[in-house]
């Protein structure tokens, strides 16, 4: 199933432990491979992460898992702050 790059726009992002992420606010491209190449996230749960200068962060699209009503990427173990209460 292929889905427009402008439907995943807004959709929520968990990581596969059920950790709500943020929000997708908008995707860097890899013109030249024809990739996602990131997904940039904005509308972070601050108690997940902590960003200080920034409004978001960018998640490698390879760590995407899946995408359909909500976008699921993998769980690397240190890579949220709320990592050291599971």
């Amino acid at each position: 199933m292929k889905n427009q790059i402008t439907d995943l726009i807004g959709l929520k992002i968990y990581s596969e432990n059920g950790m709500f992420i943020g929000e997708v606010e908008d995707l860097v491209l890899d013109i030249d491979s024809k990739r996602i190449d990131s997904i940039a996230a904005g509308k972070l749960n601050p108690d997940v992460i902590e960003v200080k200068t920034h409004k978001g962060i960018k998640i490698p699209f390879r760590l995407v898992k899946s995408i359909s009503d909500v976008v699921v990427i993998r769980h690397i173990q240190n890579m949220f702050k709320d990592d050291a209460d599971l």
